[in-house]
């Protein structure tokens, strides 16, 4: 079965942390049979350009560091494979695409293959979640988002507000979230209204789901079947083909009991099929909508 998981914060816990333990280790995802695991290039704790320059910089070393050590990189997540560990950068936060359209292309060609335009920091793209839901896409952020588009970046609306996120569908750009859950079940202002995810769906784009306990229920009180609820209830609204996994591991400081690491992944995967989730779909919940995702997405502007 091919594993897939669109979001964890590994190397911003290396580059921030050194020498503490963190959620994904390459023999979690070994033992877990993780397919592709993304590793998000993270905006920190500041949105002074200078500062996430130093933070970035400081990441990829790191991850040249894994590299080194034998984590092998996809430019594709289409070359994940079921048996083997690959790994493929994002970008949450997209400070450092300020500096004009064709660093865009320099960060694709770095293998970065989906962006989230914006993390809690309004920017020269975009307005987030947390700051209020009406203000849309900037001038330059919707040309940022053709521009992903064009080079094979998918736009990334986990964090983004909600106007922003319509913004990008009325562009006719499918975009994926890849972290993030269902607003009718939990009413954080991260999460997506039914109205966005059944927009979504339609359009062939793509929600991988967020492990935060706080993301799953207004209380914080999970277990798995809570995730699981958010799962049924994207399936209701016509996410068959379109959901997966999106962790947020070393990036969130609370778990779900049983859910605190890749090596938990299976028991999830137990336990969808204990709720009738089964077959072709629990095979494309688990990794394979990614891929076919990108199928949809990359041929949009050429």
């Amino acid at each position: 079965m091919i594993l897939c998981d669109t979001h964890c914060d590994t190397l911003y816990a290396l580059a921030t942390r050194p020498g503490q333990a963190t959620d994904v280790t390459m023999e979690r995802l070994q033992k877990a049979g993780i397919s592709l695991q993304t590793l998000a290039l993270y905006v920190g704790g500041s949105p002074k350009k200078e500062d996430v320059q130093v933070l970035f910089d400081n990441m990829l070393r790191v991850f040249d560091r894994l590299k080194d050590q034998g984590w092998q990189q996809a430019m594709d997540p289409r070359e994940a494979e079921d048996g083997k560990v690959k790994v493929m950068l994002s970008i949450e936060g997209c400070e450092l695409l300020e500096d004009g359209l064709e660093s865009i292309g320099l960060w694709r060609g770095r293998g970065v293959r989906m962006a989230a335009i914006t993390w809690n920091y309004e920017n020269g793209l975009g307005t987030p979640a947390k700051l209020n839901a009406t203000e849309g896409l900037k001038p330059y952020g919707r040309q940022a988002v053709r521009e992903m588009a064009r080079v094979g970046m998918a736009p990334d609306t986990s964090h983004l507000n909600e106007q922003g996120f319509w913004d990008i569908l009325e562009m006719g750009i499918v975009p994926l979230a890849s972290h993030s859950c269902c607003k009718a079940l939990c009413g954080h202002c991260r999460n997506l209204s039914d109205e966005q995810l059944k927009a979504l769906f339609a359009a062939g784009g793509y929600v991988g789901l967020n492990f935060y306990p706080w993301f799953l229920s207004d209380d914080g009180k999970c277990t798995l079947d809570t995730l699981c609820d958010h799962v049924i209830h994207m399936l209701e609204l016509g996410g068959e083909g379109r959901i997966g996994f999106g962790s947020d591991f070393d990036g969130i400081e609370e778990k779900v009991p049983g859910l605190e690491s890749p090596l938990d992944v299976p028991a999830l995967i137990a336990a969808l099929e204990r709720r009738g989730v089964t077959g072709d779909i629990l095979e494309g919940i688990a990794g394979k909508n990614l891929l076919s995702y990108y199928d949809r997405f990359d041929p949009m502007i050429k």
